[in-house]
């Protein structure tokens, strides 16, 4: 059974002020039919993108000017989630508003020998719960473009993304049309498949202007393997590259950073496009990103990984703040006030479905199909509110890379100020203070031992609700091979 407090009547009744100012607004929009303009949405997701990784969110090195600019218009959020640490399973819980591990998603979608070795489908069920669904019942047109990876890395036999509820899709790792940037043989192709998002994304907004849209613009980069054009490194060469008198590469920097800036380069190209079509008031802009960043102890990322987390503990697959915490900037002009930055909301990826769903004036999902979010709606378009239910993660795969300090146990909880992490059953259990300890190294389980034992009874009846599977013994362990 959840457990979480109930929404205070100062919440209830500031979402019901704020959804009929919402209503206002449609009504008086200048649109082409007698219905009530309802706001489109356009969904930024990047692809391995660190909580640190742009200077709005205070990377020393990287500028992002285009983000930046969006933040700046809108607002910026501090405590927002994934829920994973990984892709597939953290666009998952983007989709269909729940956590993850409801349905059976895990880990990345992979082979399907690999995938029955986890317990896993080899896609999302086409039956979740989708926004894009609700979207569609409330009249939007919808569009996926760019990485979906919530089946099969080849797509073969897998469900389209349009038997989710998008009418158009032009994806990475889906069944469907492809996006549209030859693969065979270019070794450019992720350094240039932003921009052809960005292309498809404008074409469908102009053929749909005239009716509330919805897209998805998810990026393929900053994920490995990374190999920018020559073009896309020359403005990091000078200052980030190393001595070319002893070293040849370019170095970690220059490939990292010139990604980073192709993808500000195309947000940009985005928010123009929108000024240009006398948009930009009538949208709702949303960036975030899947999970944190790679670690330079994989292949693919050994010239490239770079990515930072800011100040937290964690990198991708781990559960520390460094793994899931992620960036978050909304921006309607007109309608989010500018120059905002909320450091006291606590966000997180099931939330897109329940607020999408506020927004377009249709229901929410019920029975099985609920959301684990709740609408944060007052949060986005208003002053900070407080969190009613709790957020959970499971990663219960072994980590054997990187190193020790971003090793977290297997599962995590996040109510209120706590965080609490364990590997049930025996193992490690760590709870942190996060607001006073965002790095998370004050371990505070053996000295708040109440909120300790409430915590752990907490995830134990989540995990009840979820499928069951086997946990690798090796999951959430943080061993490392001392000399003998």
């Amino acid at each position: 059974m959840k457990q979480f407090k109930p929404l205070s009547l100062v919440t209830v009744i500031g979402t019901a002020l704020l959804l009929s100012c919402v209503a206002a607004l449609a009504q008086n929009a200048d649109v082409s039919n007698s219905e009530a303009r309802k706001p489109n949405i356009i969904f930024l997701l990047a692809d391995d993108l660190g909580w640190g990784d742009l200077s709005c969110y205070g990377h020393p090195e990287l500028k992002t000017p285009n983000i930046d600019q969006l933040a700046a218009g809108g607002k910026l959020f501090t405590n927002f989630y994934a829920m994973s640490s990984v892709c597939s399973p953290s666009r998952a819980a983007f989709l269909t508003g729940q956590f993850p591990v409801r349905n059976r998603v895990y880990g990345h979608f992979s082979a399907p020998e690999e995938n029955a070795e986890r317990g896993m489908p080899n896609w999302l069920d086409p039956s979740a719960p989708s926004y894009a669904r609700q979207l569609q019942k409330a009249g939007y047109a919808t569009a996926h473009f760019g990485k979906w990876h919530l089946s099969l890395p080849s797509g073969v036999g897998a469900p389209a993304p349009t038997e989710y509820g998008f009418n158009l899709s032009k994806a990475y790792l889906a069944s469907g049309p492809q996006l549209p940037v030859a693969r065979e043989e270019n070794p450019y192709f992720r350094a240039q498949s932003t921009e052809a998002i960005v292309d498809e994304t404008i074409e469908f907004i102009r053929a749909n202007q005239g009716r509330p849209f919805y897209v998805s613009a998810w990026t393929l980069t900053p994920h490995t393997v990374l190999n920018p054009t020559d073009e896309q490194m020359a403005p990091f060469i000078d200052e980030f590259a190393p001595d070319p008198e002893h070293i040849s590469h370019v170095g970690a920097k220059v490939v990292y950073y010139a990604t980073v800036n192709d993808l500000d380069i195309q947000v940009g190209r985005l928010v123009a496009a929108l000024e240009d079509l006398g948009l930009e008031k009538d949208t709702l802009i949303v960036f975030s990103s899947d999970n944190g960043p790679e670690t330079m102890w994989i292949g693919g990322a050994s010239h490239s990984g770079i990515g930072s987390t800011g100040p937290f503990r964690g990198r991708k697959r781990s559960l520390y703040e460094g793994g899931i915490r992620m960036p978050f900037i909304v921006s309607w002009p007109g309608t989010i006030a500018p120059g905002q930055v909320d450091r006291e909301s606590v966000l997180a990826a099931v939330d897109l479905m329940p607020t999408f769903c506020a927004l377009a004036g249709v229901e929410v999902p019920s029975g099985p199909a609920a959301p684990d979010g709740e609408n944060v709606l007052p949060a986005l378009l208003s002053g900070p509110m407080e969190r009613s239910t709790p957020l959970f993660w499971e990663f219960h795969y072994e980590v054997d890379f990187g190193h020790v300090i971003h090793k977290s146990p297997y599962t995590a909880l996040r109510v209120g100020d706590w965080k609490f992490l364990s590997n049930p059953g025996g193992g490690r259990v760590e709870l942190y203070d996060i607001p006073n300890d965002p790095t998370e190294l004050n371990n505070l389980a053996a000295y708040e031992r109440g909120v300790t034992k409430e915590m752990q009874q907490q995830l134990k009846h989540l995990r009840a609700e979820m499928p069951q599977v086997s946990i690798e013994a090796a999951a959430g362990t943080d061993h490392y091979p001392w000399p003998e």
